[in-house]
């Protein structure tokens, strides 16, 4: 395992993290998926994600449970806030003060932890002064309950003005986390540029395009039984809205596997290789419903591509592609109200 800084003022943390967005509390059993988060940690991985909002809060209890007894200080704990006051849609004051104080409040008792070392705004809440966010964030900062904070699938101009205020508060604005993948590049044109100059750095999501790239989903057949698009509740949405199960997607994807087998490597370990060569990226945060799906797929911490294969994909890949910044989840909600 590899280990950098998250931004200018962050934590060292692990180039690969661990998430339980759809796993733990929904498509995991309990057991399962703490054996996951052990299996994480024993491999090198020390940064774990989640939100107030996974499962309803069940998934910040397992990562609690998970890591009990291992050193405080040896683990760096990331959760999230403003997903609607009671869970689920992003609702006007989700971001409020009210709802961070007690968000908080509820994930540090649900994490069994005395402060998070990241605590990240998920999604933009424009019924929300951002000044108002901000200062609940600062205020959490001086407590001691959190040790740096960041926001989650921001557009660009939503992160400048967090940062200006951040600074000005003297908080630590040190990660924004969107999704990023081969096929999801829409934060390649505008929101990583204006992240680099604050001293943001990126922890993304999907690196997998939601298993999309480990290339089990194969064009013209059903889903496979088990399968985060079939297993787990909610696990289909983001693939089908963004078109990642058409079958042109997937037989585009099928059509990278000899590049990948060319450079001794598996299609996940190549689509978690290609995300960490973005130099602005300082973490990918993975999934996985089995602890032996972490062993093999950590391969890719130490895989360098040349740049003749990242061409190759990309004439393979071609328009499906997703690249338009209008598409930032933020931008995108907001642009429908």
């Amino acid at each position: 395992m590899e280990y950098r800084r998250l931004g200018e003022a962050g934590p060292v943390v692990s180039r690969v993290a661990f998430g339980n967005s759809l796993t733990a509390g929904n498509q995991l059993d309990d057991a399962r998926a703490v054996d996951c988060v052990r299996t994480a940690f024993d491999a090198g991985i020390t940064t774990f994600d989640t939100a107030d909002v996974y499962a309803d809060g069940r998934a910040e209890e397992v990562l609690g449970t998970a890591l009990a007894g291992i050193p405080r200080d040896q683990v760096v704990i990331c959760t999230k806030v403003g997903r609607g006051a009671g869970g689920g849609s992003n609702g006007p004051g989700g971001l409020s003060r009210e709802r961070i104080t007690a968000g908080l409040e509820a994930s540090l008792r649900r994490l069994g932890t005395d402060h998070v070392d990241l605590y990240q705004a998920h999604l933009y809440d424009d019924a929300t002064p951002l000044e108002e966010t901000m200062g609940a964030f600062a205020d959490a900062v001086a407590a001691g309950k959190v040790r740096c904070v960041g926001v989650s699938e921001w557009a660009a101009d939503e992160l400048t003005e967090a940062a200006r205020l951040a600074r000005g508060l003297g908080v630590p604005l040190v990660a924004n986390q969107p999704q990023y993948n081969m096929l999801w590049r829409v934060v390649e044109t505008e929101v990583i540029p204006a992240c680099e100059p604050l001293g943001i750095g990126q922890v993304v999501w999907s690196p997998l395009a939601g298993g999309v790239l480990s290339g089990k989903y194969l064009p013209g057949r059903e889903l496979p039984p088990g399968s985060r698009a079939v297993a787990a509740k909610g696990g289909d949405v983001s693939l089908r809205r963004w078109r990642f199960l058409d079958d042109e997607v997937l037989e585009r994807v099928q059509r990278l596997r000899p590049l990948a087998g060319a450079a001794g490597l598996t299609l996940p370990q190549l689509a978690l290789a290609w995300v960490l060569q973005n130099p602005q990226v300082t973490s990918a945060v993975i999934g996985a419903s089995a602890p032996d799906q972490i062993e093999r797929n950590l391969r890719a911490v130490d895989a360098v591509l040349e740049p003749d294969l990242m061409a190759r994909i990309d004439d393979v890949l071609g328009g499906s592609v997703v690249r338009d910044p209008d598409l930032t989840l933020s931008r995108m909600l907001r642009s429908r109200r």
